[in-house]
């Protein structure tokens, strides 16, 4: 680790300052300054920046306590660990409320009190990262409200603006949560209809019998509570985009009228004997296999071929892992501005939990967890406790129960075709299958790679799109 960490020690005692500077700067592998008063403290803090400040409370003139706040106005997110005499701890618990990360108190063993500060430190870290990601969501990695910049993503990007130029259909596939509805808004944006009617149908959400009538309209009289004429949704949406999410679920009797309104562009309102021109792109989403839907009836084929002209998959969460640290700092700083709370950071454990989970509902499942934690994490600080995760153990763990309990030869082989799946399905998952990229990336010859993937029996094509 290089010596790049900075900490200011505020103490009245210069003995104390002089000690601690000594002893921190080898055990921390950090730079340390030294302020003996709050004005000499704040001269420092307005000059350079400082992962840590470390605060004696009792000071005369301006105490530990008003400094704190001075430095907290400031700088909210600034890590300060606070030193209080024994017997003080109303006193450290007021520096707690106040936004002190921590306290320690005097006389105090110096391996606890470098404990601390290397936690403290940490949290530091885990701050900055999480603006670097911020920056990055903002930036180059941010494409219409969507957030990855994955070499998965970056395919899904160019197909959007490819498709979004024409006005052919569009089918949009992938699991629940993966962001069927951004994509399909992100389409419509950018095609020449930007400026037009965008218009959204949930499908499952409308019964059969009342969909056609959302859709199409009505007349006055054409059934018992059709008290007046109604416009459908395909007539709002006119010179704009419309966008059927989950058309899997629409019936095969929904599905014909759509299809003629695809082929003829034009609709019939309910009750009405003639039909309307209308000039509208449509956009359709599911969750469901349709090919498989069509085999048992369910799913017309002419419909489906008329719908899936410009084809989107999306892919699930766990083929993009590289892109969770920026969704999930994305979508903690979005809902900690909305909900008006402090802004927090994830640690460590939890971030790695995230990058090793499942994610069956993919980004949904993701954001729900970041509320969680957001509104049931007591400190600045989401752990795995504050949303009901438990904190994986650890690989060498593992590695050490093998080792106690089968023969030596058994355990190391086994060991190390746990670390050649890991390690190189993690390349071969960052390179899409591409064996002689993922041998680059390793650093090995191809031939030398192929070699492993054949003696552990890894495939590349489990990890082709």
């Amino acid at each position: 680790m290089s010596m790049t960490r900075t900490i200011l020690v505020v103490d009245d005692e210069k003995d104390m300052l002089q000690l601690l500077k000594r002893s921190l700067e080898p055990d921390l592998e950090c730079i340390v300054s030294t302020a003996s008063s709050a004005d000499e403290a704040l001269k420092k803090y307005s000059q350079q920046y400082f992962d840590l400040v470390l605060l004696d409370i009792r000071m005369p003139g301006t105490d530990g306590l008003e400094l704190l706040e001075i430095i907290r106005k400031k700088a909210p997110d600034q890590t300060v660990l606070m030193m209080t005499a024994y017997g003080s701890i109303d006193i450290a618990v007021e520096a707690l409320k106040s936004g002190a990360y921590d306290f320690i108190t005097k006389p105090f063993d110096h391996d606890t009190l470098v404990l601390r500060m290397e936690k403290a430190l940490e949290r530091s870290a885990l701050l900055r990262e999480n603006q670097r990601l911020q920056k990055a969501c903002q930036g180059e990695s941010a494409f219409q409200n969507m957030v990855g910049k994955s070499v998965a993503m970056q395919r899904v990007y160019d197909t959007i603006r490819m498709v979004a130029k024409n006005d052919l259909t569009v089918l949009i596939t992938g699991e629940s949560g993966t962001g069927k509805d951004l994509t399909a808004r992100a389409i419509h944006a950018l095609s020449p209809r930007s400026d037009k009617a965008w218009v959204a149908v949930n499908c499952p959400t409308v019964p059969e019998n009342i969909l056609e009538s959302e859709l199409f309209g009505y007349k006055k009289g054409a059934f018992t509570h059709a008290t007046g004429n109604k416009t459908g949704l395909f007539q709002e949406a006119d010179g704009g985009s419309i966008f059927l999410d989950e058309i899997g679920d629409v019936s095969p009797a929904i599905q014909t009228k759509l299809l003629r309104v695809l082929q003829e562009k034009e609709i019939k309102p309910l009750g009405d004997t003639k039909t309307i021109h209308v000039d509208v792109r449509i956009i359709s989403s599911t969750n469901q296999d349709l090919k498989e839907k069509i085999k048992t009836g369910q799913f017309r084929e002419d419909f489906y071929y008329r719908i899936n002209v410009l084809p989107i998959e999306l892919p699930p969460l766990r083929r993009r892992k590289e892109d969770i640290p920026l969704i999930a700092n994305y979508l903690l700083e979005k809902h900690c501005r909305e909900l008006k709370k402090p802004m927090k950071i994830i640690s460590a454990e939890l971030m790695d939990i995230f990058l090793h989970r499942t994610w069956e509902g993919n980004i949904r499942e993701l954001e729900n967890v970041i509320l969680q934690g957001i509104l049931f994490s007591a400190k600045d600080e989401i752990r795995p406790r504050d949303v009901g995760f438990e904190k994986k153990p650890s690989k060498e763990s593992k590695y050490q129960v093998v080792v106690k309990e089968i023969p030596y030869k058994i355990a190391k082989e086994k060991t190390l075709k746990r670390f050649n799946a890991e390690y190189i399905g993690h390349y071969l998952q960052k390179c899409e299958g591409n064996v002689t990229r993922a041998a680059k990336l390793c650093g090995l010859e191809r031939q030398a790679l192929q070699q492993i993937m054949r003696r552990y029996n890894i495939r590349a094509d489990q990890f082709r799109s």
